[in-house]
């Protein structure tokens, strides 16, 4: 089987695309360190600003302890085409009452589970992205998305 060739992509097409990708895609990946060994897991995003995600998480987690020591994260989505969005960046905590809110009001789910936005377990991280890379089902070369 050959290697498929990419198509080439205008630049204002490729934000279309990836932005496509992530909103295809309720169930990203999450990277993590845990020391020196990376940790991999599905998370649900309960925010979505550009390619600022926003990922609710309980304080108890693993992965809280694994981004307090290393805040370095990567997201990676997937399409049903196989397409893929990496995000590359910072997880930081939201302390951003308004934003907390906005959040808390959208998300049923949250509301049920924790039953108060002051729930002391509740953290949401915002994962900022200093790196956007994009690729076509299994090209296997990444096209660099402008992050601004």
């Amino acid at each position: 089987m050959s290697k498929p060739t990419p198509k080439p992509i205008a630049p204002d097409e490729l934000l279309k695309l990836a932005h496509a990708v992530i909103a295809a895609d309720r169930f990203p990946y999450l990277a993590t360190m845990d020391g020196d060994q990376p940790r991999l897991r599905p998370v649900s995003p309960v925010r979505t600003d550009g390619f600022t995600i926003y990922v609710a998480n309980l304080k108890a987690y693993h992965k809280t302890g694994e981004i307090a020591a290393n805040p370095k994260v990567e997201l990676c989505y997937m399409n049903d085409g196989h397409d893929q969005v990496r995000l590359t960046g910072t997880a930081e905590i939201v302390s951003d009452r308004k934003i907390l809110q906005e959040i808390w009001d959208s998300n049923p789910l949250l509301r049920q589970y924790l039953g108060t936005i002051d729930n002391p377990m509740l953290l949401v991280y915002r994962m900022v992205p200093n790196r956007v890379r994009y690729m076509q089902e299994w090209a296997l070369e990444y096209y660099e998305v402008p992050v601004s």
